[in-house]
């Protein structure tokens, strides 16, 4: 079960991972709630079905102190009642944001002001980075994995 790539002994992704590593640094220096930034990054690694960065987030929130009831109903926000409404705005951002693709009009405004109701601007300039930064490991990690989800420990992120 090896990656495709051992983005380790590559020198530009050394060099881009160290940077990418940073902003990920700044943004849990932010005033952005923590237990909110574990979830948008455990469920837009759902969403784009990277097991190494699920499997991490789970165990790096679980550490944090969220609760295995939480975790585990991340997947179904929508019909938990466990969660926040901030945290739910932070999520609808989060799946909006991730799934830009699947919807011509991208994030909607309805989402956007939900967040806003939530989060001050610079809250949801770590949300917004968060959120973007959480799909630029995704992608990394689902390229070089072997294809059938085959995921090794210490790719990409």
């Amino acid at each position: 079960m090896e990656a495709r790539l051992n983005l380790m002994a590559s020198p530009v992704a050394a060099k881009f991972g160290k940077h990418i590593v940073a902003a990920g640094q700044v943004l849990a220096d932010s005033t952005l709630p923590a237990a909110t930034r574990e979830l948008v990054l455990l469920r837009a690694s759902q969403i784009n079905g990277c097991g190494f960065c699920v499997d991490m987030h789970s165990k790096d929130a679980a550490h944090a102190g969220e609760t295995s009831t939480r975790l585990n109903l991340v997947a179904a926000w929508r019909e938990a009642t466990v969660f926040t409404d901030a945290e739910r705005a932070a999520l609808e951002l989060a799946e909006q944001g991730t799934r830009i693709a699947d919807a011509a009009g991208g994030v909607t405004d309805e989402a956007w002001a939900d967040a806003a109701k939530h989060y001050d601007e610079e809250q949801l300039a770590a949300l917004v980075c968060t959120i973007a930064l959480i799909n630029a490991f995704n992608r990394g990690n689902v390229i070089v994995q072997q294809p059938a989800g085959n995921y090794q420990v210490g790719q990409f992120h």
